[in-house]
C-alpha cells in the first residue's frame, strides 16, 4: 500500500510546533508582565486548601477519630482491586479452543500496538495543558515545588484512565474468546456468565483504582496542596479520557464502516476471515467501546467528585456563624458513601447472579433480563445504604440533625436515574422495542431512506424524554434543597445549595459506578465473541467434533452456538446504549457545580475585599439582558455542531481509505486462504490509527484553544459558552447514541429474528447502522470528556484572563483571545480541508469521476476530464 495517507501527518506536526511555541510565548508573556493577584476568601482553583479540621482529630464519628471511615475506604478500595485481579485469573484459566485463543490474542496484539502509540500520542497533548497549569500556579504565588506536585497528579489522573483501558482491552481480549468456547456447550448461562464477570471485573477494578487515588490525595497530602492536586489530577485524566474516548470512536467506526460495507459489494458474511477489515474491526471494538468508556468512566467519576469537593471548600460554610467543622464531614461522607457503594454494587453483583442462575440455570431466556435485574438491585441496594450510612456519618459535630435525609434523598434522585435511564434508554433501542421494530418495518419498503428517517424518530423522541426524566429528578432535588432550607444546614450563599443538589444528583448517577461499567463493558466481549467464532473457523477444523467430545465430553452445537452469540450481541448493543445517557447526563449535570465555582470567583471578584454575603451581584451577569453571556451560548451550541461534523468528517475519510484499501487486498476466490491475513489485517488497523490520530489532534487543538479564547474574551461570555456546550451536547449525544443504537438492532432483528442476511432488506440496515455508527460510537460518546474537559481547563483559563485584566493587562488579555480564537479557527478549517478525501482513481482535481455510458467509458472518461479543464 501507499503512504499517501500518512503524507499530511509531517505538515500537521510542524503546525502543532509553531502552535505550542506561540501559545508557550504569549503565557509566559502574561506570566512575566503579571505578579500574583491578592488571594480571595471566595473562589480561585488556587484558593482550594482542605479544612484543618478534617486531621486535626476535632470531627469524630461513633465517637472515633472521623478518619477512619476513609481508612476503611482505603481497604474497600484494595479489596475491589483483588476482586479484579481475582475474576481476571479465573477467566483467563477458562477452556477455550486454540483456534479462538489465537484470534483474541491477534486482536489484543493490535489493540496492545494501538494503545502504544495513543500513549506517547497522549503524552504531546499534556505538554499543552501543562503550560497552562504551570502559568496559572505561578500567577498565582503558588511556590515551584507544589507546581511540580500538581504536575506530577496530573500525570497520575492520565495514566490511571490509560491504565484501566489497558486493563479494559486485556481481560474483554480473555472474554471473548472464553464466552465463544462456552456457547458451543448449548447452554445460555455461560454466554452470559462471563461477559458479565468479565464486565464487573472492569467496573470494579477502574472504580476502586480511581477512589484510592482521590484517597491518597485527601488523606495524605498536606492540606494546602491537597485541594490543587484534586484539580490537577481531574485535569490529567479527563485530558486522557478526551483523547481515548475520541480517537477511539473514530478508530472503531473507521474499522466497521469499512468492514460493513463490504457485506454489501461483495454479499460476504459477517466477520469473514477474508476481509481484511475484520481484525480491525474487533480491534475496534475494543478501542471504542472497551477503551474509551474505561478511560470516560475513570474521568467521569473523578471530575463529579471533584466538582463536589471544589463546592465543599469554596461555597460550604461561607456565612457568619457557619459551623466550621461542616467542610470536613462532608467530604468524609462523599469519600465513605462511595466506598460503600463499591461494597454495595459487589454485593449486587453475587446476589443477582445466584438469583438469575437459579432461575433460569440451563434454560432459554432473555440475555437482557438477568442484566436488567442487576441494574435495579444494585439501585435499590444503593439508595438503602446512602440512607443507613449517612444517619450516623452526619450525626453529630455540631451538624443540623436533618442534613443526612435531606442529602440522601437528593442523591437518591441520581442513583434512581441510573437506574430508571437504561429502562427508557431499551424503549428506544432494544431488539424488542416498537422504535426498533419501526425502523425495520419501514426498510421492507423504504429500504435505508426510511430506515435512516425512522432512526432520526427513535433519536429525537429519546432525547425529548430522557430529557424529561432528568428535569424531573433535577428538579425533584431542588425542591427538596429548597423546602427543608439546606442553604441554612450548609452555611451556604442564599441559592447555592441547589447548585449542590444537582452536583449530588451527579454523584448518585455514579452511586452503582462498577454495575454501570460492568454492563457496558459487557457489549464488546459479545461482539468479539461472534467474531471470533467466525473468525476461527472452527467448525471446518479436521475432526473438532471428536476433538471436542474426548477434550470437553460434548459434541459442539454449531447452529444453536452461533445463534445465541448474536443474540446476545443484541443485548450487548442494548445495555451499551443505556450506558452513555447516565455518563453524559453526569457531564451537564457536574457541569452545572464546575460553574459555579467560576461564578463565586467573579462574585467575589465583583466584592472586591470585602465580604461575600449573596450573588445578586454576579446574578445580574448572568442573563440574556448581558450581550456577552447570551452571545456565550450562541457560541456554545455552534461548538457542539462544529465538534460532531468534525469527528464524524475523520471517520468519513479514514473509512475511505480503509474501504479503497480492503478492496484492492480482498482474495475471494475459491482457491484464496480463508485465514485472516495477519500482514493486511495489520494495514488497515495502521489506517484507522492514523486517521483517528490525524483527527483527534486537530480537534483537541481545537478545542484547547477555542477555550482559551472564549475565556479571554470575557467572563460571563464564557460562563453562557459552558452552560451552551453542557446543554445542547446532552441533547446532541441522546439523539445521537439512541438513534444510532436504534440503527444498530435493526439490522439485528433482520439477521437473528428474520434470518434475511444477503438480501435488499439486510442492505438497507447496514446503510442505516453505518449512518448510525459514529453516531453512536464517535461522536455522542466523545461529547461527554469534551463537556468536563472545557469546564476544568476552562475553570484555570477564565481565572488567569480576570487576573491579567485586574492588574491592568486587559488589552493584552483581548489580543490573546483574538489569537486564541484564531488559531483555534485553523484548526476548525483543518478539521474538514485537511481530512476530507483526497485523489483516487479519475479523480482529476479532487473530483470523482462521472460514470461511463454503457459501452462508451472513454466519451465518459474525455467528457469527465473537460467538465474539470472548464471548471479550472
Amino acid at each position: 500500500m501507499t503512504s499517501s495517507h500518512r503524507t499530511p501527518r509531517r505538515r500537521t506536526g510542524a503546525a502543532v510546533a509553531l502552535t505550542f511555541a506561540a501559545a508557550t510565548l504569549g503565557l509566559a508573556g502574561c506570566s512575566g508582565s503579571a505578579t500574583a493577584p491578592p488571594a480571595h476568601a471566595g473562589g480561585g482553583e488556587a484558593n482550594l486548601s482542605l479544612p484543618e479540621t478534617l486531621r486535626d482529630g476535632s470531627v469524630t464519628i461513633l465517637g472515633m477519630n472521623g478518619l477512619w471511615p476513609l481508612y476503611v475506604g482505603l481497604v474497600l478500595c484494595i479489596f475491589g482491586l483483588l476482586f479484579g485481579v481475582w475474576t481476571y485469573s479465573k477467566l483467563k484459566a477458562l477452556p477455550a479452543h486454540e483456534s479462538m485463543k489465537e484470534i483474541s490474542e491477534l486482536i489484543y496484539t493490535t489493540c496492545k500496538a494501538y494503545l502504544v502509540k495513543q500513549g506517547k500520542f497522549l503524552m504531546l497533548l499534556w505538554v499543552f495543558i501543562a503550560a497552562v497549569i504551570v502559568v496559572y500556579f505561578a500567577m498565582s504565588g503558588i511556590a515551584a515545588w507544589q507546581i511540580g506536585v500538581i504536575l506530577l497528579f496530573s500525570l497520575v489522573g492520565m495514566a490511571g484512565s490509560f491504565g484501566v483501558a489497558w486493563f479494559g482491552i486485556r481481560i474483554n481480549t480473555f472474554a471473548n474468546s472464553r464466552t465463544s468456547h462456552a456457547a458451543l456447550k448449548g447452554e445460555k448461562w455461560g454466554v452470559h456468565d462471563i461477559p458479565a464477570r468479565s464486565g464487573m471485573s472492569v467496573g470494579m477494578v477502574l472504580i476502586s483504582l480511581e477512589l484510592l487515588l482521590m484517597l491518597i490525595i485527601l488523606v495524605f497530602l498536606p492540606v494546602d496542596l491537597a485541594g490543587k492536586c484534586f484539580i490537577g489530577f481531574a485535569i490529567g485524566e479527563s485530558l486522557g479520557a478526551s483523547a481515548l474516548r475520541i480517537a477511539g470512536g473514530i478508530f472503531t467506526k473507521i474499522a466497521d464502516v469499512g468492514s460493513d460495507l463490504m457485506k454489501i459489494v461483495f454479499k460476504i458474511e459477517e466477520d469473514d476471515p477474508r476481509n481484511p477489515g475484520t481484525i480491525a474491526d474487533c480491534t475496534g471494538d475494543n478501542a471504542g467501546d472497551s477503551v474509551g468508556p474505561s478511560a470516560d468512566g475513570f474521568e467521569t467519576y473523578g471530575v463529579t467528585g471533584v466538582a463536589l469537593i471544589t463546592f465543599i471548600l469554596l461555597g460550604v460554610a461561607q456565612v457568619a456563624g457557619a459551623n466550621p467543622k461542616l467542610q470536613a464531614v462532608l467530604l468524609i461522607w462523599i469519600f465513605a458513601i462511595r466506598a460503600i457503594m463499591l461494597v454495595a454494587s459487589a454485593m449486587s453483583y453475587f446476589v443477582n447472579e445466584a438469583i438469575a442462575k437459579r432461575s433460569y440455570g440451563d434454560t432459554d431466556f432473555d440475555f437482557e433480563k438477568p442484566l436488567t435485574s442487576l441494574v435495579w438491585i444494585t439501585s435499590i441496594v444503593s439508595i438503602v445504604l446512602t440512607f443507613a450510612c449517612s444517619s450516623f456519618l452526619l450525626a453529630g459535630n455540631g451538624v443540623s440533625a436533618n442534613l443526612w435525609w435531606q442529602l440522601s434523598i437528593i442523591i437518591s434522585c441520581g442513583t434512581l436515574a441510573g437506574a430508571l435511564i437504561p429502562e427508557l434508554v431499551k424503549v428506544f433501542t432494544s431488539t424488542k422495542s416498537a422504535h426498533v421494530k419501526e425502523v425495520v418495518k419501514s426498510s421492507q419498503q423504504g429500504g435505508a431512506s426510511l430506515n435512516i428517517l425512522s432512526g432520526f424518530v427513535a433519536g429525537n423522541f429519546a432525547a425529548y424524554w430522557l430529557g424529561v426524566v432528568i428535569v424531573a429528578l433535577m428538579g425533584l432535588a431542588y425542591m427538596v434543597a429548597e423546602a427543608s432550607n439546606l442553604d441554612a444546614a450548609l452555611g451556604t450563599l442564599p441559592g447555592a445549595s441547589a447548585v449542590f443538589a444537582f452536583g449530588l444528583v451527579a454523584f448518585g448517577f455514579l452511586g452503582m459506578g462498577p454495575v454501570t461499567i460492568a454492563v457496558d463493558s459487557y457489549g464488546p466481549v459479545t461482539d468479539n465473541a461472534q467474531s471470533v467464532y467466525e473468525l476461527s473457523r472452527i467448525e471446518t477444523a479436521r475432526g473438532i467434533e471428536e476433538e471436542f467430545q474426548k477434550t470437553y465430553g460434548y459434541t459442539p452445537a454449531w447452529s444453536k452456538a452461533k445463534a445465541m452469540l448474536e443474540e446476545n450481541d443484541g443485548a450487548g448493543n442494548t445495555f451499551k446504549a443505556t450506558a452513555k445517557p447516565v455518563l453524559i447526563g453526569t457531564a451537564v449535570v457536574g457541569a452545572t457545580t464546575m460553574i459555579f465555582s467560576i461564578i463565586l470567583f467573579l462574585a467575589q471578584n465583583l466584592a472586591g475585599e470585602a465580604p461575600l454575603t449573596d450573588l445578586a451581584q454576579v446574578a445580574a451577569l448572568l442573563s440574556p439582558i448581558h450581550a456577552p453571556f447570551l452571545l456565550g451560548l450562541i457560541a456554545g451550541g455552534a461548538m457542539i455542531y462544529w465538534f460532531t461534523g468534525a469527528s464524524t468528517q475523520a471517520v468519513t475519510t479514514g473509512a475511505y481509505r480503509a474501504v479503497e484499501y480492503i478492496k484492492a487486498h480482498i482474495h475471494l476466490d475459491e482457491k484464496a486462504d480463508v485465514k485472516a491475513s495477519t500482514k493486511d489485517s495489520t494495514e488497515v488497523v495502521e489506517i484507522c490509527t492514523d486517521y483517528a490520530q490525524k483527527g483527534m489532534l486537530v480537534i483537541f487543538l481545537a478545542i484547547f484553544f477555542g477555550t482559551l479564547a472564549f475565556a479571554f474574551v470575557e467572563p460571563y461570555f464564557f460562563i453562557g459558552y459552558l452552560i451552551a456546550i453542557a446543554v445542547v451536547g446532552l441533547f446532541q449525544a441522546i439523539f445521537m447514541a439512541n438513534a444510532g443504537g436504534a440503527w444498530d438492532n435493526a439490522k439485528k432483528i433482520v439477521e437473528v429474528d428474520l434470518h434475511a442476511k444477503g438480501t435488499a432488506l439486510h442492505d438497507a440496515t447496514i446503510v442505516g447502522d453505518t449512518v448510525g455508527d459514529p453516531f453512536k460510537d464517535t461522536s455522542s460518546v466523545a461529547l461527554n470528556p469534551v463537556i468536563k474537559f472545557t469546564t476544568l481547563f476552562g475553570l484555570l483559563a477564565v481565572e488567569l484572563a480576570v487576573s491579567l485584566t485586574n492588574q491592568g493587562a486587559g488589552v493584552v488579555v483581548h489580543v490573546l483571545a483574538a489569537v486564541f480564537f484564531l488559531v483555534s479557527a485553523y484548526f476548525v478549517w483543518r478539521s474538514f480541508y485537511a481530512m476530507r478525501i483526497r485523489g483516487g482513481i479519475d479523480e482529476p482535481d479532487g473530483l470523482p469521476a462521472e460514470p461511463p455510458e454503457p459501452g462508451d467509458a472513454s466519451t465518459a472518461s474525455t467528457k469527465n476530464l473537460a467538465q474539470a479543464g472548464a471548471m479550472r
